[in-house]
């Protein structure tokens, strides 16, 4: 059986994408057709947030992007460690940060 013919996709990144940036916040709104992800940093002791980023897909490559986020996530906390989240309840470490679009906190994400 011959396996279909797969395309490598050049990807370029320039000096200032390469940089990144650092953001401690992210809050997630869909409708049917997009998943929208606003990367944003708080800084103590301000209460206020500053977007940096919008992202902006279909909600099928965002699940392709959960999928290879968890991935990577198993592979980096094999390699190095259970990754932990400190000073939190255990309950509120599974919606912080992220909001859906109707407004409730969604744990199952």
């Amino acid at each position: 059986m011959n396996k279909p013919h797969q395309q490598q996709i050049k990807v370029q990144l320039d000096d200032k994408e390469a940089e990144g940036i650092y953001t401690n916040l992210a809050m997630i709104n869909h409708n049917p057709s997009e998943v929208i992800i606003d990367f944003a940093r708080v800084m103590p002791p301000t209460l206020k947030a500053r977007v940096l980023s919008r992202v902006i897909m279909t909600p099928m490559h965002a699940k392709l992007l959960h999928k290879i986020l968890t991935e990577n996530l198993e592979k980096f906390e094999k390699k190095f460690g259970e990754i932990k989240i400190h000073g939190l309840p255990e309950h509120a470490a599974k919606t912080i940060g992220f909001e859906a679009s109707n407004g409730s906190k969604e744990e199952d994400q």
